[in-house]
């Protein structure tokens, strides 16, 4: 079904404000658990007027009919963009529109006043509400489009590489995240690793006396530790898949292996050289190495093509 223009902006502006109300009770939850109904609004609203004092009933009504209107006009602007590229709404687009878009907005609006970014809200409770804002937001489009295209998991199996790239990756997390929760039970402490390297990324700690070991922040990495094993899953699916057609990729395979085990320590190292020493340098090298052989071992089991050509035929190697 193909809506006027008018009907576009009209479903965009709806779609908006239900991601918006989304947001809205995201936060209310939050503020009702920490015992401080509206402490949210009140501390935005505050922030866009440069005001320290108490915020007014009437202030925060004006910041939450800002705040409808800003996601309204998000909404329309998703809704126009879709139906100019003639893109069909899905999550991925959601989730993508959330994190990127509304993050962007409403850090963006932090850094016109003035305020610290992150002092505001902790990122930990922004990404999720932001992210939940744009998946609603996405949901009532493709419905309100009527859109053939499938919404949700449907649409993997239009990818077959990304299903099984999936589920390499989720093998791959299973195994780091189990050899971890290991050495934090043995250690007296645990689920202090995923605790600590939340703390590190959406809470910004420094030392390991700034580190939260909450349902929260282990959420929130867990995650970020999913999504990271996903991608290297496809990585290994793809790779397979080449190297089953030409045996002799596996070296570069390797190398390519190695130097990106390579960067990535060194990533973290410069980032936070505390979560090193903290964590041991070794325990997280035999980490990496418990998920490469995790996923390698799926992959080999998967793959009987990729066994045959390895195994049977002779590979050629050219350096």
């Amino acid at each position: 079904m193909t809506l006027t223009r008018s009907g576009t902006l009209l479903h965009g502006a709806i779609a908006g404000i239900l991601a918006g109300a989304v947001v809205a009770i995201w936060f209310l939850v939050v503020d009702l658990a920490n015992g401080e109904a509206f402490r949210t609004p009140a501390l935005l609203a505050n922030a866009l007027v440069g005001s320290v004092d108490p915020a007014t009933f009437r202030l925060v009504a004006m910041y939450t009919l800002l705040h409808f209107g800003v996601f309204a006009l998000l909404g329309m602007t998703a809704a126009g963009l879709l139906r100019v590229i003639g893109l069909a709404p899905s999550l991925l687009l959601g989730a993508l529109f959330g994190v990127g878009v509304f993050d962007s907005v409403h850090y963006g609006a932090l850094l016109l006043t003035g305020t610290g970014v992150l002092s505001v809200l902790p990122p930990l409770h922004v990404l999720p509400a932001n992210l939940l804002g744009g998946l609603v937001m996405m949901a009532y489009l493709h419905r309100a489009t009527h859109a053939e295209t499938p919404l949700g998991l449907a649409v993997l199996r239009d990818y077959p590489l990304g299903v099984k790239g999936l589920v390499t990756g989720l093998v791959g997390a299973g195994a780091v995240a189990l050899w971890f929760l290991v050495l934090d039970i043995v250690g007296g402490r645990p689920f202090y690793t995923p605790g600590a390297l939340g703390s590190l990324l959406f809470l910004g700690a420094a030392s390991p006396a700034e580190v939260r070991v909450g349902a929260a922040v282990i959420a929130a990495y867990t995650a970020i530790h999913l999504a990271a094993f996903a991608g290297v899953g496809i990585i290994f699916e793809w790779s397979a898949r080449r190297i089953e057609r030409v045996p002799g990729l596996w070296l570069t395979a390797l190398l390519a292996f190695i130097t990106l085990e390579a960067l990535f320590i060194g990533t973290v190292a410069n980032m936070s050289g505390w979560v090193l020493g903290d964590l041991g340098t070794w325990a997280i090298g035999v980490a990496n190495l418990v998920a490469v052989a995790a996923m390698g071992t799926w992959v080999w089991a998967s793959h009987p093509g990729l066994r045959r050509e390895l195994l049977e035929r002779p590979v050629q190697t050219r350096v």
